[in-house]
């Protein structure tokens, strides 16, 4: 009966256009982030609209909606994403600046390649190893994407090496059905026990999430709280007839870890269950 991790995902690349709840303005993100945290979540992750920008510059965006954040709530687990740069150095280095002035618990690894709404995601070996050396450095419990079986596979190379950094959290992003986004493994039951057959006796903790579908159709979310999972969720990913606030899908997911008898975690078990560094 573990607790469930519930992490938002804010924002990411949706548009108001598609859904007029989505945050996009730091007052928005600090006031989603808190409806969130209120409702149950235990991780917030949010994106900024200059990808492109310096390290100093995309720590100040960050900055400027994390800290209000942790000044009410010092426990909150909050992580950013990484930048759109020609090398893993560029595209991480606001993640040692934000840990220096707010102590950044989480950082990423995305150990794969896969072709993510009209573009071609490429991370070299090379570029996992740095990633996967940052994390290690700078004390960041990665959050590994599992966009495809592949990037499970090189993660528990890792793993069964003893090389990948304390305090893991593996996310199976299954591809929903936006035509952009039909990649991976479909976001079914059946296509999450393929995952977990893979993933064997590695203790690892593992969340279900959906991008370009939702996570609550089809039985995924309560088969995956049924097997031990974790839930990722938000309007970054959220796909639907439906134009929910990121709260009201907090509030489906508590909803649901009550009606298969979970408790949902607090920020500090969170950090727990992840054995996150610091």
């Amino acid at each position: 009966m573990q607790p469930v991790i519930l992490e938002a995902a804010l924002n990411g690349a949706t548009r108001k256009a598609t859904n007029p709840n989505v945050p996009r303005t730091t007052n928005e993100l600090v006031r989603d982030a808190f409806a969130c945290l209120d409702a149950g979540a235990a991780i917030v992750h949010t994106h900024i609209d200059e990808p492109g920008v310096a390290a100093k510059r995309a720590a100040e965006l960050y900055a400027a909606h994390f800290a209000p954040i942790l000044d009410l709530r010092p426990d909150a687990l909050l992580y950013p994403t990484v930048g759109f740069a020609k090398t893993v150095e560029e595209s991480f280095a606001h993640f040692p600046l934000l840990v220096e002035r707010l102590g950044l618990r989480i950082g990423i690894i995305d150990p794969g390649c896969v072709n993510l709404a009209g573009f071609a995601y490429v991370n070299t070996p090379e570029a996992i190893r740095r990633m996967v050396e940052l994390c290690a450095r700078l004390q960041l419990g990665p959050s590994i994407a599992i966009f495809e079986p592949g990037f499970l596979r090189h993660a528990l190379g890792y793993w069964k090496r003893g090389a990948l950094p304390r305090g893991a959290l593996l996310k199976f992003y299954m591809g929903g059905t936006h035509a952009d986004l039909g990649f991976g493994l479909p976001p079914t039951p059946r296509m999450l026990d393929a995952y977990l057959e893979m993933l064997g006796d590695c203790p690892l903790p593992w969340s279900v999430g959906v991008l370009g579908g939702d996570v609550f159709e089809h039985g995924l979310a309560r088969s995956a709280l049924e097997r031990g999972g974790h839930l990722h969720l938000g309007l970054e990913d959220h796909a639907s007839a439906k134009q929910p606030t990121n709260a009201e899908l907090v509030h489906e997911a508590v909803s649901l870890c009550r009606s298969v008898g979970r408790p949902v975690a607090s920020c500090v078990e969170a950090a727990r269950i992840l054995d996150l560094p610091r």
